[in-house]
């Protein structure tokens, strides 16, 4: 479902692949920039002690999900000067695409990146050694796993559009709530193998950035009715 977002919504229109593309290597950059510091001070400390190592997992997490949303800023500016380059061009002033549209796209782009991240690591750990559940543990890691994937694709797309939505109106406790929610569901992850106690409040906040998203972006209860009920 969640790459059905790109077939369906993004794919015929190339502003939009670019829009994508770009998001999603800003995206690779902040990963590639957190995992760099969390390698050096990793190398730099005793592996031994394994709170330490424990410590230095937390904090690569979180420093992970601020770097990701600082990121998400710079492309916002980014793409905000864009807009007035394309309108400075178009014949009519008008911009061939909106802030609206472009949130909703970096955000795929951002979700899309990190599922296709989270995609090699599963597969890597499928290739073994080892049989998942063998001591004992759950046996539901792949399946859980991609589930996990599938909110995050999700949830990055709702928070691009309450990001931007947040920067274009200056109302920075918007911003605030988004890096909140993905610090949480980020720290949710050290609940595992607690499946449970990571995936349903992942999805119930994925159901709740959802909804704001949809009326930040003009939705009401109406429409979504009438949508439901396929009527025009």
């Amino acid at each position: 479902p969640a790459f059905g977002l790109f077939i369906f919504t993004i794919a015929r229109d190339p502003l939009r692949i670019i829009i994508l593309i770009a998001g999603a290597f800003f995206w690779l950059v902040s990963l590639l920039l957190s995992s760099l510091i969390w390698f050096i001070a990793v190398k730099a400390s005793d592996p031994q002690d394994e709170r330490l190592q424990k410590g230095l997992l937390i904090f690569g997490v979180m420093f992970s999900v601020l770097l990701q949303e600082a990121f998400r800023f710079l492309y916002y500016k980014l793409l905000r000067k864009a807009i007035e380059g394309l309108v400075a061009l178009s014949e009519d002033g008008c911009s061939p695409i909106s802030i609206q549209q472009m949130a909703y796209v970096a955000g795929v782009g951002f979700g899309l990146m990190s599922g296709a991240f989270s995609m090699i690591n599963l597969l890597a750990d499928a290739l073994g050694p080892g049989t998942v559940g063998i001591h004992g543990d759950s046996q539901l890691y792949f399946l859980t796993s991609a589930f996990m994937t599938m909110v995050l694709i999700f949830l990055h797309t709702f928070w691009g559009i309450l990001f931007f939505h947040g920067c274009e109106h200056r109302r920075w406790w918007e911003i605030a709530a988004v890096v909140i929610m993905h610090l949480t569901v980020s720290g949710l992850s050290f609940c595992n193998p607690l499946y449970v106690g990571s995936l349903v409040p992942s999805y119930l906040l994925m159901v709740a950035a959802a909804a704001w998203a949809y009326l930040l972006s003009g939705g009401s209860a109406q429409n979504l009715r009438r949508f439901l009920l396929c009527k025009c």
